[in-house]
């Protein structure tokens, strides 16, 4: 929910200032419930979400807070699952003790290309499980068969992320800090 208030935060910042904060109170709201529904932690989905609708990516806790209306605890707690599994990151602003949390560059691309860290590490404990269990044991069968569906998934999503770089060059899209 971006308050007057908030946009005054960001007065003088080009359209921004001549959006309908209604509207984009909505499109946080449900892109958050989206995220919430693939099983995100619900704050996190909220934050997440009026990051993403910000034209730079980033706001301090306090504008978190008043943009959502909720406390800073909720912000910090939030902000502390973004920044575990890699979609946020955090920094100081100049000559401030504040943070400010900000997206990072190529967003959805770093996320997954984190997700296939996460992927490798369970492939090799769902081996060792399997091995553990024993291959031929219904367990050990089920074990293995995830390892294998993990080890498809990781080949299949390095291919694509390739794609994916290849596929952006050819897209019209506006260049966003400095990245294209």
């Amino acid at each position: 929910m971006v308050s007057g208030t908030e946009q005054d935060v960001h007065a003088g910042q080009g359209p921004r200032a001549e959006r309908d904060a209604a509207a984009v109170s909505r499109f946080v709201e449900r892109f958050a419930s989206d995220m919430t529904e693939a099983g995100m932690q619900r704050m996190a989905s909220r934050v997440f979400a009026a990051l993403l609708a910000d034209d730079d990516g980033s706001m301090t806790s306090a504008e978190l807070a008043l943009a959502l209306q909720i406390s800073p605890a909720a912000v910090s707690g939030a902000v502390n699952y973004l920044t575990q599994v890699s979609m946020v990151g955090r920094e100081r602003e100049p000559g401030s003790r504040r943070d400010r949390y900000r997206l990072h560059n190529e967003l959805w691309y770093t996320t997954f290309a984190n997700r296939d860290r996460v992927l490798t590490r369970w492939e090799s404990t769902l081996k060792e499980g399997a091995r553990t269990l024993g291959e031929h044991t219904p367990a050990g069968a089920r074990l293995a068969e995830t390892a294998a569906f993990f080890e498809f998934v990781q080949e299949e999503l390095s291919g694509m992320m390739d794609r994916w770089r290849e596929h952006r060059k050819t897209l019209d899209l506006p260049v966003v800090d400095g990245s294209r």
